[in-house]
C-alpha cells in the first residue's frame, strides 16, 4: 500500500512538481543566477519553501572567516564543510516538517571534497541536483555587479566557469539562462524537475 501511495505522489508531483515537498541543489559559477532564481523559484511555489545559501551560511563566521577566495587551505575547507553540514542539517529539519528546500552551492565537477556526494550524505537521496551554467559573457557582466567578497576577478570567474563545463556529460540536467530571466528560468527549472522526479538522475 505504501509503494502504491509513494509512486500516486511522484506522478502527481510529475505533473505538477511546484506541488510537491522537495528538495534541489542548484549548481553553478559564481553569477550563473543562483541565488535569485532559487529565491523567486521559493517565493512562487505553492507550498511551503526555504531558501538556504551555502554562501549565507558560510558568512555567519565574522571574525576568523576563511575566505576561499583568499586562498584554498586547510581552513577554508573545514569551514565549507561545516557550512554543508550546518545547510544539510537546516534542509532535513524542513523536509521533516514538510517544507521544501532549495540549497545553492558552487559544486565542482573536478572536485570531490566540495562535491555532491557531500550534499548527498547530508542532505538526503532524494537531493535533485540542477545545473545553472549561463555563457561566460553573461557570467563576467553579472560578477561586474557584484560587490565585497562576492565579486571576483575577470580571471577567477572564468577559471571557474571552464570547470562547471565539466558538468556536460554527467548525467545532470543542465539549463543554460543566458536568454533568460529569473521567472523564465524558474520555470524552466520546473519543467526540469518534473523530468527529475520522473525519471531521478543517477549520481
Amino acid at each position: 500500500m505504501g509503494e502504491v501511495h509513494d509512486r500516486t505522489l511522484a506522478a502527481a508531483a510529475a505533473l505538477d512538481p511546484s506541488a510537491a515537498t522537495l528538495a534541489v541543489l542548484l549548481i553553478g559559477p559564481a553569477g550563473a543566477g543562483k541565488t535569485s532564481v532559487a529565491q523567486y523559484w521559493a517565493d512562487h511555489r505553492r507550498v511551503p519553501t526555504a531558501h538556504i545559501s551555502l554562501d549565507d551560511v558560510r558568512e555567519w563566521v565574522r571574525s576568523g572567516f576563511a575566505d576561499p577566495q583568499s586562498g584554498w587551505n586547510d581552513n577554508s575547507e573545514a569551514q565549507y564543510r561545516l557550512a554543508r553540514r550546518t545547510c544539510g542539517f537546516a534542509a532535513r529539519n524542513f523536509l521533516a516538517n514538510g517544507i521544501s528546500c532549495i540549497l545553492d552551492d558552487a559544486v565542482f565537477p573536478d572536485r570531490p571534497v566540495v562535491g555532491l556526494g557531500g550534499w548527498k550524505r547530508h542532505v538526503g537521496p532524494g537531493l535533485l541536483p540542477v545545473v545553472l551554467l549561463p555563457g561566460l559573457d553573461v557570467v563576467l557582466e553579472r560578477n561586474a555587479e557584484r560587490t565585497g567578497n562576492r565579486r571576483l576577478t575577470d580571471e577567477e570567474v572564468a577559471r571557474i566557469h571552464g570547470r562547471m563545463a565539466g558538468w556536460y556529460g554527467s548525467g545532470l540536467p543542465i539549463i543554460d539562462n543566458s536568454q533568460l530571466d529569473v521567472p523564465g528560468t524558474a520555470r524552466v527549472l520546473d519543467e526540469v524537475l518534473a523530468r527529475a522526479i520522473a525519471s531521478p538522475p543517477s549520481w
